[in-house]
């Protein structure tokens, strides 16, 4: 069945309206993940993004937001059709979206071609960040090699050899990139499996047959519930678990006291102290009853930056470059405090290694260990031909 919402004043509590007078309006289409195993990952998401709005008065740049929240299902094909509808028949003048580098990759390029500027709340394909850099595209979250970045350069020192495993799709094999990258240790071995196995037994002793000093893992939403539980059940926590995307504010309230401990790399944490973040943080908790997870803060700051690049065009929206120049700008608060896009339209922010915290209120969140990257700048950055 088609998912597709249209949220109005009376749905969503916010003051959206369509209005036919484009200098009056803005459509947005909010491309998400919802359903499935993977759909907490687009809630968090799609949460973020409306929070903003609510905060914005329901107006982005002054103009009037009409919100069109579309459901890719984790299916590359059905995202490219409901794409083609955002154009076609919502005539929409941005997407957020959208959750996984797959629909990332598959909606990005219809959705250029037809003159839409795509903010990214999460995925950051190496594909679209180094010689394929599209002027059309901002990722709002990280190019994905990065956060592993962070982890491999944290484990060097500490794990002579480590056990890499992910699932078999275009993420998996950035975000191992990514690790590999940095981490000056022996890979004991390198695992791919299916996007949409649950059991891992076998894997699992695969890992105790090698008897790595750590084990590295990017298992993101669903993947990541049962792998750290099991990898608990196995006995085999013993063996330090580094990550990203695996124990995090979308599978934490599943694993709870199984990823206690546990480490990961990322751009943002909820105990990340800056004013921006701490207002976010409260705001979400207060709305939504659980902790965001940095696909809500990612999108929330897409909300933020488009406010802050229509307002710089003083709602023009027909004015391309110029909007596209004051994306650029990024001229906007965020909640992971200073942050620019480099030439390809990637960010330029800090990476810290987080560990997983059972909060005093009986809730699980990852807290800040240590900031390991200042600023980077992603290692497609230079093969992009933008200025």
């Amino acid at each position: 069945m088609k998912r597709i919402t249209r949220l109005s004043a009376l749905s969503a509590g916010l003051a959206l309206a369509a209005s036919p007078a484009l200098a009056e309006s803005i459509k947005v289409g909010v491309v998400m993940t919802l359903s499935g195993s993977a759909a907490v990952l687009g809630e968090q998401g799609r949460d973020g993004f409306l929070l903003a709005l609510e905060e914005l008065g329901g107006r982005i740049g002054g103009l009037e937001a009409e919100v069109v929240v579309v459901d890719d299902e984790l299916k590359p094909d059905v995202a490219v059709n409901r794409a083609r509808e955002l154009v076609e028949s919502h005539k929409v003048d941005v997407v957020i979206g959208a959750m996984y580098s797959n629909v990332q990759m598959a909606i990005t390029g219809p959705l250029t071609e037809a003159g839409v500027f795509v903010l990214s709340p999460n995925p950051g394909p190496s594909a679209l960040a180094g010689a394929g850099c599209n002027p059309n595209f901002f990722a709002v979250s990280y190019q994905n090699d990065q956060p592993d970045e962070v982890v491999g350069a944290y484990v060097s020192d500490k794990a002579a050899r480590v056990f890499l495993i992910a699932p078999n799709y275009q993420a998996g094999k950035d975000h191992l990139t990514g690790f590999k990258r940095t981490y000056s240790g022996e890979v004991a071995e390198e695992l791919y499996v299916p996007l949409d196995q649950m059991d891992y037994s076998a894997e699992l002793a695969q890992i105790a047959a090698a008897a790595p000093d750590a084990v590295y893992a990017f298992m993101p939403g669903g993947l990541g519930v049962n792998f750290v539980r099991q990898y608990r059940q196995a006995g085999l926590e013993a063996i330090p678990f580094y990550s990203t995307f695996t124990v995090d504010e979308v599978t934490l309230p599943a694993q709870k006291k199984d990823a206690v401990g546990f480490y990961s790399g990322g751009d943002w944490a909820p105990d990340l102290d800056t004013e921006k973040n701490r207002a976010f943080v409260a705001a979400f908790e207060a709305k939504y009853d659980r902790v965001p997870a940095s696909y809500a803060a990612h999108a929330y700051d897409a909300a933020y930056l488009l406010d802050a690049a229509v307002t710089a065009v003083g709602g023009d929206l027909s004015d391309k470059d110029a909007l596209r120049a004051a994306l650029k700008a990024a001229d906007f608060e965020s909640v992971r405090g200073d942050f620019a896009f480099g030439p390809n339209h990637f960010p330029l922010q800090d990476f810290y290694v987080t560990q997983v915290a059972e909060r005093p209120d009986g809730k699980f969140q990852t807290q800040i260990v240590e900031k390991v990257l200042e600023k980077p700048v992603d290692a497609y950055a230079a093969e992009c031909p933008m200025k």
